[in-house]
């Protein structure tokens, strides 16, 4: 069976009436093997501390080559500035991380950046901090605080979602029918998010936590009073709000 449909979830986690959010009050370090948390968009925000303005730079990205692509635009963009400082952090079991002073003393810019990343829980997250000097020296600790604060401001102005690992299923169903799923996959917490139209009739891809695998199907089963076809195609990672951060 094609896929037809492509669904996925706003909320955060499978129970009996559908996708819930999750209350536990989980942290970006506490989730499974299954989860890890990511920026959503990019997002840039300043601070200014005694006169210097530290300008904050933040994007998704899916590997290295994508981070070190975005720290060569910001430094472009901004190539009249006296410092751009780097830290990103790539993949999840392992993760690997980088950070780059530029020139101010070492440990104070880019450790300091890269520390916010980890203590955030964020991967597949890269920050640049763009310094305009504003004539008054920070001393080292001054720098850490100002690198490490404008890259926490930032991750504040962020969307912040939990790349989650979920199971696919094709759910196929007739023309006559799918009109009427298609509400009660909304009316459940679903996102439909493309359609498609077959000869035969039209089929949803939903993705759906392995801990709800037996809770969706049965949900299907009533929902389309047994009509509806059922097959696990895979797997996929989708983006789901996180509150916790």
């Amino acid at each position: 069976m094609s896929g037809a449909y492509t669904i996925c979830t706003e909320l955060r986690s499978y129970g009996p009436t559908g996708y819930e959010p999750r209350t536990d009050g989980v942290s970006g370090n506490d989730l499974g093997t299954d989860s890890y948390l990511t920026v959503k968009g990019p997002v840039e925000h300043e601070i200014e501390v005694k006169k210097s303005r530290f300008l904050c730079s933040i994007a998704r990205v899916e590997d290295e080559g994508e981070a070190q692509a975005f720290i060569a635009s910001v430094r472009k963009r901004y190539w009249d500035a006296r410092h751009n400082c780097t830290a990103y952090v790539i993949g999840d079991h392992p993760r690997r991380e980088r950070s780059n002073d530029d020139a101010e003393p070492a440990g104070t810019a880019g450790a300091p950046m890269l520390e916010v990343l980890r203590r955030r829980g964020l991967t597949d997250t890269v920050a640049v901090v763009t310094r305009y000097f504003g004539g008054v020296l920070l001393g080292a600790g001054g720098l850490v605080r100002a690198y490490g604060g404008a890259v926490s401001a930032a991750l504040d102005q962020a969307v912040v979602v939990e790349r989650q690992l979920v199971a696919v299923f094709e759910v196929g169903t007739d023309h006559a029918r799918a009109g009427r799923l298609e509400n009660d996959l909304r009316a459940a917490g679903h996102v439909v998010r493309d359609v498609r139209y077959t000869a035969s009739g039209v089929c949803f891809d939903i993705g759906v936590p392995e801990a709800g695998v037996g809770a969706f199907e049965a949900w299907v089963a009533a929902a389309s009073a047994g009509s509806a076809q059922v097959e696990r195609s895979g797997t996929d990672h989708l983006d789901v709000p996180f509150a916790g951060r």
